[in-house]
């Protein structure tokens, strides 16, 4: 059953690592007067809930490797996707980018579930071409995060996470930022919201 527009997030922000949901979302919220909640800062109980760790998804990557690993971590982290947008009811929610894609069906819908009663989810790219956003993900990623983001056995994060038809099925809206400023892509996306 899913909760009414009333009990749900104003807006959840969902796209690929280094795409600024969390930087967005901190001045929408300093706008707005809502409250920001952070899956990534946030997530931890909620794994706990159902037997997941990041110790436990560490030693997973150690043991089967970061894509079998992220694989296996699917329905933790769309456990932790439908507490906090159950607990954030008029706030702004910000997804990391594994809490927006899944390859498996179950979590997945389970998200879907818990973002439909919320009336603005934003994929944030940097642009509509998906293969300049990958690029430009990349940069940034490898500037903040220390990461490009390419597995050690080649498999690519960002790109497969920018291509993902689920997360942009999610989606009642897409926001590209690129050239923008996190004030003006805050300013743009409150005039297409409120």
């Amino acid at each position: 059953m899913t909760a009414s527009r009333d009990a749900a997030p104003w807006m959840v922000l969902i796209g690929p690592a280094a795409a600024g949901k969390t930087t967005l979302g901190t001045r929408l919220a300093a706008a707005t007067g809502r409250e920001l909640a952070d899956v990534d800062a946030l997530g931890e109980p909620y794994y706990r809930e159902v037997g997941w760790s990041m110790a436990r998804l560490r030693d997973r990557i150690r043991a089967v490797g970061r894509v079998a690993a992220e694989r296996e971590w699917e329905p933790a982290r769309a456990h932790a996707v439908a507490r906090v947008v159950a607990e954030h009811a008029g706030g702004i929610v910000a997804l990391g980018a594994g809490h927006g894609h899944y390859t498996r069906r179950a979590p997945y819908e389970r998200v879907r579930d818990a973002l439909r009663p919320v009336r603005h989810v934003v994929l944030v790219l940097p642009s509509a071409d998906p293969e300049r956003s990958v690029q430009v993900l990349r940069r940034r990623s490898r500037a903040t995060k220390g990461t490009d983001w390419v597995s050690g056995d080649g498999h690519d994060f960002l790109r497969e996470w920018v291509h993902d038809p689920g997360v942009r099925a999610l989606a009642t809206t897409v926001l590209h930022t690129e050239g923008a400023t996190p004030e003006e892509s805050a300013e743009l996306l409150m005039g297409m919201c409120l």
